[in-house]
């Protein structure tokens, strides 16, 4: 399996998190859906996993891997 680069990942996991924090507390705006379903199928394909919180955990465990080792 082919594995994104790490600042690749990194990037995903900061637009999800920044994109959940835009819409808390407001009701989910047509734009601001798709974005976030976006960055959820991107983060899926890209770690190889079919559910958000199997590709968050795979992405920050490859960056804790690689911060580990660097």
């Amino acid at each position: 399996m082919l594995l994104a680069h790490p600042a690749v990942l990194q990037e995903l996991v900061a637009r999800y998190e920044s994109l959940c924090t835009a819409a808390q507390g407001l009701s989910l705006a047509p734009d601001l859906k798709r974005r976030l379903e976006d960055v959820t199928y991107t983060l899926c394909v890209t770690t190889g996993t079919r559910q958000l919180d199997q590709a968050l955990a795979a992405a920050r465990a490859r960056l804790a891997a690689t911060a580990a080792s660097t």
